[in-house]
């Protein structure tokens, strides 16, 4: 099963990206585990600079901004 995080500390843009990407993976029928991912250690293991992050079997996909379902499903 695929694991999805997505990295950001709880604000709209990260509430954003989780739902655009169930929704993509929903649509694309990938059963996945999704997180949130909200302490700070945790998220600064990954190595990013800004949030909310996308990751997908602990790879960073995108960083930094909130993308919308089509382009989400590139990453899936």
């Amino acid at each position: 099963m695929m694991k999805i995080e997505i990295l950001g500390m709880g604000c709209q843009k990260c509430s954003t990206l989780m739902e655009a990407t169930k929704k993509a993976a929903g649509e694309l029928g990938i059963s996945a585990e999704f997180v949130k991912v909200e302490d700070i250690k945790e998220i600064m293991k990954y190595g990013i600079m800004s949030t909310p992050a996308l990751v997908v079997d602990g790879i960073v996909k995108v960083q930094g901004k909130v993308l919308g379902k089509e382009e989400i499903k590139a990453f899936l």
